[in-house]
């Protein structure tokens, strides 16, 4: 018998048994790509022996992006961010975080939701857990040196920590999917991940949610609903994810799993509100009212409709139109849900959901496009498309500070505004694109990247292999008859299986089931 050094490590699989799928056996432009690393996986690849696992190396490429990312604001750390606007702007550079820790009173010690800021902007702007954040980083932050160094190391700080929140968004993608880790790839290389990480404060909200998304797809409905409850208290777009969750538990009859997600969810954005509603009224309700408030800004198809046909639209009109928009898409999103000829994914429903709410909003910041990237991971794991939507984020990135380089110079350098409105139609474009392919996806189940393999929703949860109880329009009630003609065949053959045992147990001579 050989001892334990001698006995070869065994392949890693996930709990079904099953092996990992490899992209580079699945998508041309995957296999062309690895070229640079040696080519696709051959046929006698001994996967799951390395001490580099799937997740492991996806959180290093992506600490790697988020690094680069880093280098590329160098210029606006060392003089940039300092030496007036226009150079952040060229060096395509800018970042919130060392503006606001002045503009938001945190150099002057001053306490986020309680203390009253001087000038237009009294109360901080932000929910409540990234108020948190940024307030911890704040307390990180020596506090020797001049304003400047402050500043620089404010941002530093704030780059580490999102650094970490890097880190639990690679894991959580590639977990979600048991079998396909690899896709988490598209998140860690993604180009405007890099360009965007730390503009603002977005990846909080994006790693929890992350995680939300990953304990629904282990079926822990209570842990999904408490962690999405904490993102959506740090940012406003995580509590639209419940709206395709109720609709796939509503076709799939799961809807004592919904509701705790949704107790779930509503006692831990309470818990964490609550003190600061009630202490802080006046702070805690600026970040509502300020985005009542705010006027059509850059990114948004409304900023085109604004400046290019000279439209005078009152703030008012544009958050009643935007929520109408918003609905109506909700509606076609739950109408696709429950007229699918088979019940959509978790993640591709989550796109469409979060894609409407920016596609519709009366802003579109450059840092948005992190809220879709892990869900595109997840709901479309596919490098064309996804490559062809980041060329129209990268291009709408360099874009906006063009632009911004044209109307804060004197001798109106860098793009103009018919460039700029070029730029904001080219990335919504790009997110209606992918948009689309998901659609068709759903339409036509059997082009679905991830079903491909014989999955059914991986990140799915209790809904993974469930069976419809109810659905709307033709082709989902002709997919629900085969699909209860199929268990009722199921059950008569364990039925027969189970009286031929029995006869055989009483000493009777059971006849072989027919081939």
């Amino acid at each position: 018998m050989p001892s334990p050094q001698q006995t070869p490590p065994q392949p890693r699989v996930p709990h079904d048994g099953r092996p990992v799928v490899c992209p580079t056996r699945e998508d041309e432009v995957a296999a062309t790509g690895s070229e640079v690393i040696g080519g696709p996986v051959g046929r006698r690849a001994r996967l799951g022996t390395d001490p580099l696992t799937p997740v492991r190396v996806v959180v290093l490429v992506a600490l790697g992006t988020f690094a680069l990312g880093m280098v590329q604001k160098l210029p606006c750390y060392n003089w940039a961010w300092f030496r007036g606007a226009a150079s952040q702007y060229t060096h395509a550079c800018y970042s919130d975080i060392p503006h606001l820790f002045v503009a938001r009173g945190f150099s002057d010690g001053l306490v986020p939701y309680f203390d009253r800021f001087s000038g237009d902007m009294q109360y901080l702007e932000y929910p409540v857990l990234t108020g948190a954040f940024m307030q911890v980083a704040a307390w990180l932050t020596p506090g020797g040196g001049d304003l400047q160094y402050r500043e620089q190391m404010y941002w530093l700080v704030n780059a580490g920590m999102l650094l970490a929140c890097t880190a639990v968004i690679a894991v959580c993608v590639a977990r979600t999917h048991r079998r396909r880790p690899w896709d988490a790839l598209l998140v860690a290389l993604a180009p405007a991940f890099a360009l965007t990480a730390t503009i603002n404060w977005d990846l909080l909200a994006i790693a929890l949610t992350a995680a939300a998304m990953l304990m629904w797809s282990r079926g822990r409905a209570l842990a999904s609903g408490v962690l999405l409850g904490l993102a959506t208290a740090a940012k406003l777009y995580p509590f639209l994810l419940l709206g395709p969750l109720l609709v796939l538990c509503w076709r799939a009859g799961k809807w004592r799993q919904f509701a705790v997600a949704l107790l779930g969810a509503a006692g831990a954005w309470l818990m964490v509100n609550l003190p600061v509603m009630v202490l802080a009224p006046e702070g805690w309700k600026r970040f509502y009212v300020f985005s009542q408030e705010r006027s059509v800004d850059f990114g948004s198809f409304w900023l085109v409709l604004t400046q290019r046909f000279g439209l005078d639209l009152r703030i008012e009109t544009v958050n009643t139109t935007s929520s109408v928009l918003m609905l109506l898409a909700c509606a076609g999103i739950a109408a696709l849900a429950l007229a699918a000829p088979r019940r959509p994914r978790f993640a591709q429903l989550a796109f469409l959901v979060v894609a409407a709410f920016i596609l519709t909003n009366k802003v579109y910041s450059p840092q948005y496009v992190l809220w879709l990237i892990p869900l595109a991971a997840l709901a479309r794991p596919r490098w064309r498309a996804f490559l062809v939507w980041q060329a129209c984020e990268v291009a709408y990135f360099l874009g906006i500070w063009m632009y911004l380089v044209y109307v804060t110079t004197e001798h109106k350098q860098g793009l103009p505004l018919d460039g700029y409105h070029a730029a904001i139609v080219l990335h919504l474009a790009g997110t209606l694109y992918l948009c689309a392919l998901i659609v068709r996806d759903v339409l036509r189940p059997e082009g679905d990247p991830v079903r491909q393999d014989g999955s059914d929703d991986p990140s799915g949860g209790v809904l993974d292999g469930a069976e419809d109880v109810f659905t709307v329009g033709r082709a989902a009630r002709e997919a629900r008859v085969t699909q209860e003609g199929a268990r009722e065949a199921r059950l008569a053959q364990e039925a027969a299986g189970e009286g031929r045992i029995a006869v055989a147990g009483a000493g009777g001579r059971a006849e072989a089931p027919p081939a």
